[in-house]
């Protein structure tokens, strides 16, 4: 495991026990309506959270809609650890790297992704595999940290030296350029001033 995964790894264990109440995690809570909303749009039954965390967007999908087929995987073993306890064996999850996903093509009618793109050193080698195991017309759904030009120039400045695995914040044209290479029906959306949604169509 490369540095920058291990020390995404090793702050989110840290985080675990504290995430679905703490401070630090608020920004990523923030944005599970949206998800849901989007998600509300879309007709599914098969979905994956990549880097679910604590398994709280799974719960409140099941909460929803229990007879959805959902999937989970994470780099920390320790929020793998509280998402169990919370949702049993009602879904399926998975110790894993985003880069790496163990699931056969075309499996997937969604995949969604919540304030995790940030951390991934080689956003490429995610979408790709995220389009493989897609389904033909499935739906990607990215959440994540925006800031306007002068903000991210600073804060993927000081990304650098981060020691909780955090590698870069996008801008829009940068976004539509990566999901461009594997995906159609591009759009994305700032939502308040911290934070954007992108979709893409396999």
């Amino acid at each position: 495991m490369d540095s920058i995964k291990q020390k995404s790894k090793i702050a989110f264990n840290n985080q675990a026990p504290t995430y679905d109440n703490d401070i630090i995690a608020q920004h990523a809570r923030s944005l599970y309506p949206i998800i849901l909303e989007r998600l509300s749009e879309i007709s599914y039954q098969t979905a994956l959270d990549l880097g679910c965390g604590t398994g709280e967007i799974i719960k409140l999908i099941l909460q929803q809609d229990s007879r959805k087929s959902l999937y989970g995987i994470d780099l920390s073993d320790k929020m793998l650890e509280i998402a169990r306890s919370k949702l049993g064996k009602a879904a399926t999850l998975i110790l894993g790297d985003s880069e790496q996903l163990p699931f056969a093509d075309d499996f997937f009618d969604v995949i969604y992704c919540n304030d995790s793109f940030h951390h991934y050193p080689a956003p490429n080698n995610v979408l790709s595999e995220v389009h493989r195991v897609l389904k033909p017309h499935g739906t990607f759904i990215m959440c994540d940290c925006w800031q306007p030009t002068i903000g991210r120039a600073i804060m993927n400045f000081y990304m650098r030296y981060s020691n909780e695995g955090d590698v870069k914040i996008y801008s829009e044209n940068e976004i539509r350029a990566l999901f461009s290479t594997y995906f159609t029906s591009i759009t994305w959306k700032r939502i308040g001033n911290t934070a954007c949604i992108a979709c893409g169509v396999k």
